[in-house]
C-alpha cells in the first residue's frame, strides 16, 4: 500500500482529533462512558490504521475482502449500526421510566386534588346552611 506522507500524517492527526473530541465530551459530561464506548472503538481503530496502514490491507486479505477501503466502509456501518442500537435501547428505558413517572404525577395529582376538596368546600360554604334542604330550625 503505497501511501504519500502527506497523507499519512493527515489520517492520523484526523484520528487523534476524533479521539481527543470523544474525550473531551466525555470530560465536559456532554457524553457518557457508556455512550462514547463504541465512539472509542471507532477512533482506536482509526489510529490504528493510520499508524499502520499495512493493517488494513492484512486484515481485509484476511477476511476474503478485494478491496480494503471496502472493509473501512463495512467497520464503520457495524460501529454505526451498534451505536443506533444501543440509542435505541437507551431510548427505550427512558420512555418506559417517563411513562411510569407520567402515571405517578398523575395519580399523586388526583390524589392531592381529592384531599384539598374537602378543605375547599368547608371554607366556601355558608355554616347558617348546613342543615338539609326542607328541614326549618324553629
Amino acid at each position: 500500500m503505497n501511501m504519500s506522507t502527506m497523507t499519512y500524517v493527515f489520517s492520523i492527526v484526523a484520528a487523534v482529533l476524533a479521539l481527543i473530541a470523544i474525550i473531551e465530551l466525555m470530560r465536559r459530561g456532554t457524553l457518557r462512558e457508556r455512550h462514547a464506548l463504541w465512539w472509542f472503538v471507532g477512533g482506536i481503530l482509526a489510529l490504528v490504521i493510520a499508524v499502520f496502514p499495512q493493517t488494513l490491507g492484512w486484515a481485509a486479505r484476511l477476511l476474503g475482502i478485494a478491496v480494503p477501503v471496502n472493509l473501512v466502509f463495512f467497520v464503520a456501518i457495524v460501529l454505526l449500526f451498534l451505536v443506533s442500537l444501543q440509542y435505541g435501547a437507551e431510548l427505550t428505558r427512558v420512555e418506559e421510566k417517563l411513562r411510569v413517572l407520567a402515571e405517578e404525577s398523575a395519580f399523586h395529582e388526583r390524589r392531592i386534588s381529592r384531599l384539598e376538596q374537602p378543605a375547599d368546600a368547608a371554607e366556601t360554604s355558608d355554616p347558617s346552611s348546613d342543615s338539609e334542604p326542607g328541614s326549618e330550625n324553629s
